[in-house]
């Protein structure tokens, strides 16, 4: 066995589980506490890669625009929440999935007329496009910096839910909603800040795939999609399921496009088997998801109050 192509597949499967946990942890928090389904999601996530390029092209430091980045988003975040998530929260599931849908397409559209229609590259400062060598194992620098990352944020993030008197209530309003609300408690103000932290997380995962496939339209229309299967397979609500069940499918995603072709080749001849590994990859990650809502719909990993 080619070890190093194995631990290189392995470290690629972590950073699509980490980058799929930053787009699932705000929205899992969004869906339990507001009961809000947002297929829009996916357009922070585009979104932030643009805004990281264009403060990249202006300012030529690539920090710079993931901070702008972040600060842009949130504002984003807090104003999709201010003037539209905001009247939808007593609607239809069914007007949620209009609305949002909805707003895809004029995200989509607004890139289109600012950015125009042709993808945006985001180049990397000469630090970050080396490697990082281990004995006989070669790690590349960006790829190992979005793992430290989505693993800080990660942290941040659990100490932010566990730790604080605002995880408190963010916990407490994705188990009873009406109990936080009869405590009086401010719940626009939390769901204002919720639903903008969840937006900036998007942003993030997609500022930091960017520089890999670049900036473009529809970016997230896809991700979006495998996102919901995390929030599903996780917990709805749950912050440690998103992490877990993120860094679950990443892997099973990664190791069966790599590897699944070897297994099916004991049972099958060659020929079937290449032809049969592709589909039944891509196909993996829902039979996981119809799996958990058959045998554990609340999820592998639900929040406090739903086992």
């Amino acid at each position: 066995m080619d070890w190093n192509l194995l631990i290189t597949q392995l470290l690629n499967g972590l950073q699509l589980g980490l980058l799929l946990f930053l787009l699932a942890s705000g929205l899992t928090l969004i869906f339990g506490i507001m009961d809000f389904i947002n297929l829009s999601h996916g357009s922070f996530y585009m979104i932030g890669a643009y805004f990281c390029g264009s403060v990249v092209a202006k300012s030529g430091s690539f920090l710079a625009g993931i901070v702008f980045g972040l600060v842009g988003m949130f504002a984003v975040g807090a104003l999709v929440e201010w003037f539209i998530a905001r009247k939808l929260y007593r609607a239809d599931h069914l007007d949620h999935v209009l609305v949002t849908f909805g707003l895809i397409l004029i995200f989509d559209t607004l890139v289109h007329l600012i950015w125009g229609a042709a993808g945006m590259a985001i180049p990397l400062p000469d630090v970050l496009n080396g490697q990082i060598t281990v004995g006989s194992l070669v790690f590349p620098v960006y790829r190992t910096l979005i793992i430290v990352a989505g693993l800080l944020v990660a942290a941040i993030l659990f100490v932010l839910v566990t730790k604080t008197r605002l995880g408190m209530l963010i916990r407490a309003g994705a188990s009873n909603r009406t109990m936080v609300e009869a405590l009086g408690i401010n719940i626009n103000r939390l769901f204002l800040f919720v639903f903008a932290l969840g937006a900036a997380m998007a942003g993030l995962a997609g500022m930091l795939i960017a520089p890999i496939t670049e900036a473009s339209i529809g970016m997230g229309n896809d991700i979006i999609i495998v996102a919901f299967v995390v929030v599903i397979v996780g917990g709805i609500g749950s912050v440690k399921g998103a992490f877990y069940a993120a860094l679950l499918l990443g892997l099973i995603d990664t190791m069966s496009r790599s590897y699944l072709d070897v297994v099916l080749n004991l049972a099958m001849p060659v020929t079937y088997a290449e032809t049969a590994a592709p589909a039944l990859s891509a196909m993996l990650i829902y039979i996981l998801m119809a799996a958990v809502l058959a045998f554990r719909p609340q999820g592998l990993f639900p929040p406090a109050g739903m086992k």
